[in-house]
């Protein structure tokens, strides 16, 4: 293979595949990869095939799997968006370079998978927000997904979780067997037991027939404890021990059965601080926790609000052809969602019964949001008079060095397009 040409390589594969070269220029691209998304531009650049970008990722915001390459020596992945025929797809991206026998650097294998899961833009089918936040979060779940690894997500209640794990389960060898998901909220000890593990005929009062458990149920799939902070400490050693060995005894059998499970666990609590406190076991915590995935709360990935308002509106009982005014978006940019997701879809279904036009204005919202007042700026100002693009030019500026957040999320908070963000950025690196 060392000493074949790259066309002869990317044609080995079938997933689309593409070879780069240390400038970013495409050498070769394999039929899978023409079909999937468009053959590329000869001796065009990579940045500009899958990103329509004018320079390489890395100088707009995105981690870049070459530069990262090319620093190691090693193989990179990354989790990117990919155009195809005017639309935007997250795609999981292997770079691996390539050595000719003598040791010298032929170029870079690029190997692409369309994710599944999640979506850039507004979706019925997938996850949706573009934010640094959300990639990291599906970073950790294109990762973990193919494994058997346990795995537990942590978040606040509303951020998701359960959607998490499903596309966790979907991703997986095990997507073609049951997802089972079993609510721990408020569970006693004798409703944990029969729920887990099921009972035989006879075993309490009220058990007319033998009934399977979950345990049994989702064998081959993949079992979702969701918050699972809220199981007794009397009853986790059940759980603990139906983990490590694989095996449970119904109530009222005398035989054991046997399970084979991939397990993913939620919470909104804080595990680690129950440890400390002495409410959950640490060696069931370190058996749950072999993968943790944080879910980001709402107010950390504002700039993903625009199309999860415009997936959510496109869902009953949400009428149809229902949009949200830019004063409505720019006011529920403000608010801090305690409730995450959950209180967003709330408050649009709410908004969407009020507003007869189909408009969602900012007196549909509710009186804590659309009567909130934004942060002004300082309202003294110097009795000296200043040209305002000198001004703009100033206040530009320093927010471009102060933002923490994405080029995304600053366009939002100054309403403006990211495209006139990085023109008026541009203007002031010219002055």
């Amino acid at each position: 293979m060392l000493s074949m040409s790259p066309q002869n390589i990317v044609d080995l594969f079938d997933k689309p595949t593409l070879f780069i070269g240390s400038d970013y220029r495409i050498l070769a691209s394999n039929t899978a990869y023409g079909d999937h998304f468009q053959p590329p531009t000869k001796h065009g650049f990579c940045y500009e095939q899958s990103h329509e970008f004018s320079s390489p990722c890395n100088t707009k915001g995105e981690d870049c799997p070459l530069e990262q390459v090319l620093k190691t020596g090693k193989s990179a992945k990354a989790l990117h968006i990919h155009y195809r025929a005017g639309t935007r797809h997250f795609c999981r991206v292997q770079l691996t370079p390539v050595f000719t026998k003598s040791k010298t650097l032929m170029g870079f294998l690029e190997v692409l998978e369309e994710s599944q899961a999640a979506s850039p833009d507004p979706s019925e089918k997938h996850l949706v927000g573009e934010s640094p936040t959300f990639k990291a979060m599906m970073e950790s779940v294109h990762r973990v997904a193919p494994t058997n690894v346990s795995v537990l997500l942590e978040g606040e209640s509303g951020t998701g979780k359960e959607l998490i794990a499903k596309a966790i389960h979907d991703a997986s060898h095990r997507a073609s067997a049951r997802f089972v998901v079993l609510e721990c909220s408020g569970i006693n000890e004798n409703l944990f037991e029969s729920e887990l593990f099921g009972y035989r005929k006879g075993a309490f009062t009220g058990a007319r027939s033998d009934h399977e458990g979950l345990a049994a149920t989702a064998s081959g799939g993949t079992l979702f404890l969701d918050e699972v902070g809220d199981i007794p400490i009397n009853l986790q050693v059940k759980l603990l021990r139906l983990l490590e060995t694989g095996t449970f005894r119904p109530v009222g059998a005398n035989d054991m059965n046997t399970t084979d499970f991939r397990l993913i666990c939620a919470s909104h609590k804080n595990l680690k601080q129950m440890v400390v406190d002495g409410s959950f076991r640490e060696d069931l915590y370190f058996r749950l926790a072999t993968f943790p995935i944080p879910l980001p709360p709402l107010r950390d990935r504002i700039s993903d609000l625009p199309g999860l308002c415009e997936t959510l509106l496109s869902r009953p009982p949400v009428p149809e052809n229902t949009y949200v005014s830019n004063a409505a978006l720019r006011q529920l940019s403000r608010y801090r969602f305690p409730g995450n997701i959950r209180e967003l879809r709330n408050i649009l279904i709410r908004a969407s019964l009020l507003a007869d036009d189909h408009v969602i204005q900012t007196k549909h919202l509710p009186a804590e949001i659309s009567q909130k007042t934004p942060r002004h700026l300082a309202t003294k100002f110097a009795d000296e008079i200043y040209p305002l693009a000198e001004m703009e030019a100033q206040y530009m500026e320093h927010v471009s060095h102060n933002f923490s957040g994405s080029p995304m999320e600053l366009a939002l908070k100054l309403g403006i397009s990211e495209r006139t963000l990085y023109r008026k950025l541009a203007k002031i690196k010219g002055r």
